[in-house]
């Protein structure tokens, strides 16, 4: 199950509260502002900044 359009819609960087979006193979989220990842676990997006990974 992938995460639905209308959480995307309302999803932001935890850190500088901008844009999101998927990666190509649905496996997080990327903010291109803090140049970070949050990972995708189990079909729940983790916005935990301590957690991202660097892109």
């Amino acid at each position: 199950m992938a995460i639905s359009k209308d959480l995307l819609d309302i999803l932001a960087c935890p850190k500088c509260k901008g844009d999101v979006y998927l990666t190509e193979n649905d496996d997080g989220l990327i903010c291109d502002v803090c140049k970070l990842k949050y990972l995708i676990k189990d079909d729940i997006p983790v916005m935990l900044i301590d957690e991202a990974e660097p892109v």
